[in-house]
């Protein structure tokens, strides 16, 4: 009790009363936290330090965030502080919590929805043009996650931007083409991508918004349940997304002569459908996709690639109720389900296939390996593999919350995605400086 008033009285007191002589009765210095850079791009790393704790003292770091909906995501690690009383998470191991280790981001991955919310929800932006605001806060003590943390004795709020100064973002209602094309600030031209998501449809901004911040023009691509797109994706026409990629193509902010494109999940083996078919794609990044369609029927012309169908009798699920789908996909090397398979070998372009090896979505990893091995079996090695260790199904940007069991939208029910938290962490952080540096070779 007694350091507490000396904190208040010191928090209270005039600048100059914290510089007292040494012969002045000896009061604890207020602690301090600094975040840098307070506000920044969302995909960049911040570094935190504490400064004023007495030596070897221990700490419990949180961090606090809400999404658009006021949903509260929440996160702790124990620290103690050094022989100085200062902290910094660059190089200073945590000991318990939410992650052990020297891991100078893990607060904002390691943000799981708060005791009181849903479980199984996922801290992503549903809007851009505002900053997602994270408060960090440092407490007395050593407090597990969910229990009630000890006093604060310093805090800070950092802002995560979504998108840089200067950046556009200009809705498209252009022929059938929905969704929203972030381009850069300055005259350009840029290098064109489209971006797309999975089965969960809408339109998902975060990833073009950021590669927009990065250099890119990117189109945020919907397929169904935006606006006036089919609510539920019956069927699938590649016409859409040729449609797409020519307004890319030929926008004057765009460099070409090609466009490239990124998805995850179903969006990834779309991304492989129009490098395949559409000669104005010449890069495609697939994450965590599969080599055959898959669902929904993908008519172009009078061609139809079938989609490979899910057995919802291989579902398990565990004694709390989450669903593993890992063995639900029908098997795309049987030859019976050949006609699926999407001819990447057709494909002039490069390919950039990314995977968690602990995706529990589908199996990732194999559908990778079986579209390396067509590409080989036809004297193709236009691919790259990035194959991640104990990473799960949706790699996003780095820093974006780990979430192993997610509530899917269509089933609405909570499925297992798989992976490891620092695992995933780090492959969201090393696949997105090779994702632009594939991008950037390949479209100029």
């Amino acid at each position: 009790a007694a350091m507490w008033r000396a904190l208040a009285a010191a928090a209270a007191a005039p600048a100059r009363a914290l510089l007292r002589a040494p012969s002045a009765p000896v009061t604890r210095r207020a602690a301090s936290l600094a975040v840098s850079p307070a506000a920044g791009p969302a995909d960049e790393r911040v570094e935190t330090r504490v400064a004023g704790l007495s030596p070897g003292q221990p700490v419990t770091l949180r961090a606090v965030a809400a999404d658009d909906r006021g949903c509260l995501f929440q996160s702790c690690a124990h620290y103690h502080a050094n022989s100085r009383g200062e902290l910094h998470l660059g190089t200073d191991a945590s000991q318990g919590g939410d992650y052990t280790g020297v891991e100078p981001m893990g607060l904002f991955w390691s943000l799981t929805p708060a005791g009181m919310e849903k479980p199984y929800q996922r801290l992503v932006p549903r809007s851009t043009g505002t900053p997602m605001k994270v408060e960090v806060l440092v407490h007395e003590g050593h407090s597990p996650p969910g229990a009630m943390p000890g006093p604060v004795v310093a805090k800070a709020e950092v802002q995560r931007l979504f998108t840089a100064p200067g950046v556009r973002r200009i809705r498209l209602k252009e022929g059938v083409v929905r969704g929203s094309l972030f381009l850069p600030p300055g005259d350009g031209p840029f290098p064109g991508v489209i971006d797309m998501y999975g089965d969960e449809g809408g339109l998902i901004e975060f990833r073009s918004s950021l590669l927009a911040t990065r250099g890119f023009a990117a189109l945020s691509l919907p397929y169904f349940d935006f606006e006036d797109l089919p609510k539920v994706m019956k069927e699938l026409k590649l016409e859409y997304f040729e449609e797409a990629a020519k307004f890319l193509q030929r926008h004057p902010k765009v460099k070409g002569p090609g466009v490239g494109v990124i998805g995850t999940g179903k969006g990834a083996e779309l991304a492989l459908s129009m490098i395949t078919f559409l000669p104005e794609v010449v890069a495609a990044v697939s994450i965590s996709g599969c080599s055959s369609n898959t669902v929904a029927d993908l008519h172009y012309g009078e061609m139809i690639l079938p989609g490979l169908r899910f057995d919802m009798n291989k579902v398990s699920v565990s004694d709390t109720g989450v669903f593993d789908i890992f063995e639900a996909l029908d098997d795309p090397s049987k030859p019976a389900n050949s006609p699926c398979v999407i001819p990447i070998e057709k494909a002039e372009g490069h390919f950039l296939l990314v995977v968690g090896e602990d995706d529990r979505i589908w199996k990732s990893s194999l559908y990778a390996e079986l579209a390396i091995k067509r590409l080989r079996q036809h004297g193709k090695e236009n691919f790259e593999l990035l194959s991640y260790p104990g990473a799960g199904h949706r790699i996003d940007p780095p820093s974006t919350p780990f979430c192993q069991v997610a509530m899917d939208r269509v089933l609405g029910v909570p499925v297992l995605g798989g992976g490891e938290s620092k695992a995933h962490a780090r492959a969201q952080e090393h696949s997105w400086g090779k994702i632009q540096e594939f991008l950037h070779l390949h479209l100029g």
